[in-house]
């Protein structure tokens, strides 16, 4: 009997980065898919994770043997301040539903997609898995990051009554095709290509705010899509794991800038606001538990991945630059 991999969320960064890495990876390799599998990417257009008649609809026509749970309501700092409550209960209905389908359905295995939000605003560095619940998150991702924890606490309580075996990723900052390079709503690093982007065609000067002295780990979409397959193959804990690159591996906004004015072949005025904040001077989440269970991974050297993504970006710029997304 064939596996189903069910791909929530499949129409986004992550979703798509997994069904690239399935459809490029070789048969039978440790990234790529298995003879006997089907990989089913579903997008929000087929059906409402909220609703739990919907959900369960969904695995009744799929019958998945293994669900990537990559489906959440996500948006910038002022959406998750205004609406604290929305993000809170609507991925904790979104959740629920695949946790209660999954069990019902006797899925073999359940890996959701957490993020660092869930980590407490005031804890000692570098983040590790476990320091989840040793306090409350920032208040500023308050009700997304309570949803995301009560994941974790779910997988426990399932697998403790039920012996399912659910468990979550924690991944970095993640970039890559298939972004969201919307200026409203993007993070970093979309936002600042699409800025360079906007200033080597008009003719204008790249500015970016802030000193450009804050560190970041960045993960490659893609890199994160061989992680995600490996952890369906090879990762049975329940407790969640931390998926990025070492703490060595953190880059500056400035050295983030300067790759970007690369790969764009952008050769105007270039410079920083200084006047602009900050934010956060680093948040190193340590990647040990990782290596340690996989045996090393090579990831993908982050000028290579960010000259992809811009190549992507360029190509399809009538959609990416406005955040949509195709299903």
């Amino acid at each position: 009997m064939a596996n189903v991999v069910l791909v929530t969320g499949g129409s986004g960064l992550i979703g798509k980065a997994l069904q690239h890495i399935i459809e490029t990876e070789p048969v039978g390799s440790r990234f790529g898919k298995l003879p006997n599998e089907n990989w089913i990417f579903v997008g929000s257009s087929e059906a409402d994770l909220r609703d739990p008649t919907a959900t369960l609809k969904l695995y009744e026509k799929y019958k998945p043997t293994h669900v990537i749970h990559l489906a959440a309501l996500v948006g910038g700092l002022f959406k998750n301040m205004k609406y604290k409550l929305t993000f809170l209960r609507d991925n904790m209905l979104m959740n629920d539903n695949i946790l209660h389908a999954s069990h019902t359905h006797q899925t073999t295995k359940l890996i959701s997609c957490l993020s660092t939000c869930v980590f407490p605003d005031k804890v000692e560095y570098p983040l590790d898995e476990n320091k989840i619940h040793l306090g409350p998150p920032h208040d500023s991702n308050f009700g997304y990051a309570h949803a995301k924890r009560m994941v974790d606490v779910q997988n426990h309580a399932y697998n403790e009554q039920f012996g399912c075996k659910f468990t979550s990723a924690i991944p970095t900052n993640i970039f890559g095709p298939h972004d969201n390079y919307d200026l409203e709503g993007a993070h970093v690093i979309p936002a600042l290509v699409h800025r360079c982007y906007l200033a080597k065609k008009n003719g204008t000067p790249f500015i970016v705010a802030g000193t450009g002295k804050p560190l970041r780990q960045f993960i490659f979409s893609y890199d994160l899509a061989k992680l995600f397959v490996w952890m369906l193959r090879e990762y049975d804990e329940i407790e969640p794991i931390i998926l990025s690159v070492g703490e060595d591996e953190e880059v500056s906004i400035k050295e983030v800038a300067d790759a970007i004015v690369k790969a764009v072949g952008f050769e105007g005025e270039y410079s920083f606001d200084t006047t602009r904040a900050d934010g956060q001077f680093r948040k190193p989440a340590t990647n040990k538990k990782l290596i340690d269970r996989i045996g090393g991974f090579q990831f993908t050297p982050f000028q290579e991945a960010l000259d992809l993504s811009v190549k992507w970006f360029v190509e399809n710029y009538d959609t990416a630059r406005t955040g949509v997304k195709k299903d």
